[in-house]
């Protein structure tokens, strides 16, 4: 089968590779669409922490179960349906792939927080992920999406990331909520916020991005970053600051400057991740007895919310994606997909 191996930063290569052999306890998978994300291209770009080449990139994937292990029909077979029940898997099923690998023993995962598994492992970043013709998945971390197409089945796991930080924010009915970014991440917290009833601001670099955050997400109001924003967010909050911001950015500068737009008694939620260390003031984090949250990955409950959305068309995955390729040119299209001139929001591989 053919697979697309980043061996270095900067260079995709195409390679033959043995169909793999699912174990008791995993399903084969056929890999049919593959969302790239910011995780992807960073690592092709070398900035990506915790990763390791060569590397198998991909984790925002849609596929259709080709076989299941040994005893895995009778015993093991049973897979987490958009109802939100367990259910037999079968031969053609149509499945979205959770790309978090997890001990199932550790603190977190005791706590049912598997997002943040202390020996966590995710397809794509340290372990081989999806950008290949078939997978081995173990089948728990599988949700049949029969009903969904197979767009809507790969954005599943970016718009759960929006999802569940916005969960862990807990926001109440009619909060000014502040999400910083408004790429694919940024969106998808948008999105849920505006579910949660959250009044939004966005705030972005790019006017054509801000536009879309109205457009895709329903955003209240639009802020551009720059010297202006706290005067701006002030403003649209009649001086009080946002109850939660959002940092979706992953750059140090934003994610240090978003202390400065929060409420006094308020939450920072930063669902970015950025390469190094951050440092803040502590008498502004002090006198606003602020809460600084960090939101990883998302649950099995995160991804049937983002199912529902999608089903019920709270959630376009049509107007998320902006670029598509066939299988065989995405090695060459990811130096284009990472020149700011390409504009990419979501860019889809299909197989």
């Amino acid at each position: 089968m053919q697979a697309i191996i980043c061996e270095k930063a900067g260079r995709l290569v195409n390679a033959e590779r043995p169909v793999p052999v699912p174990a008791a306890g995993e399903a084969l998978i056929r890999i049919r669409r593959i969302g790239v994300c910011g995780t992807d291209l960073h690592a092709y770009q070398g900035n990506q922490p915790y990763f390791t080449y060569p590397r198998v990139l991909g984790h925002e994937l849609a596929g259709v179960v080709e076989a299941v292990g040994p005893d895995g029909w009778d015993q093991e077979g049973k897979v987490m349906g958009l109802d939100g029940k367990q259910s037999v898997l079968h031969a053609g099923d149509q499945v979205c792939i959770i790309p978090y690998l997890h001990c199932g023993s550790c603190m977190a995962c005791r706590s049912g927080k598997m997002n943040c598994c202390s020996s966590m492992r995710v397809m794509g970043v340290h372990a081989d992920g999806g950008m290949q013709e078939r997978v081995t998945v173990p089948l728990t971390n599988l949700i049949r999406t029969s009903g969904l197409t197979l767009d809507q089945t790969a954005v599943m796991e970016p718009l759960s990331i929006g999802m569940h930080a916005v969960r862990r924010a807990a926001l109440e009915h009619g909060e000014n909520v502040l999400v910083i970014g408004g790429g694919p991440i940024g969106l998808g917290v948008m999105a849920a916020a505006r579910r949660a009833g959250a009044r939004v601001i966005a705030m972005d670099l790019s006017m054509d991005r801000l536009a879309h955050c109205r457009e895709w997400a329903g955003a209240d109001e639009t802020v551009v970053a720059g010297d202006d924003a706290e005067r701006r967010i002030a403003e649209l909050t009649d001086g009080d600051f946002p109850a939660a911001v959002f940092d979706a950015t992953g750059s140090r500068h934003s994610m240090t400057a978003a202390f400065r737009y929060v409420a006094h008694g308020g939450r920072l939620v930063y669902v970015g991740l950025v390469k190094g260390d951050l440092t803040f003031s502590d008498p502004e984090f002090h006198k606003r007895e602020m809460t600084l949250m960090g939101s990883r990955n998302a649950t099995i409950e995160d991804f049937l919310l983002v199912a529902e959305t999608l089903r019920t068309g709270q959630a376009d995955a049509g107007s998320y994606i902006s670029h598509r390729c066939p299988f065989g040119e995405a090695a060459e299209q990811f130096q284009e997909w990472t020149s700011p001139a390409s504009s990419v929001l979501k860019a889809m591989i299909e197989l």
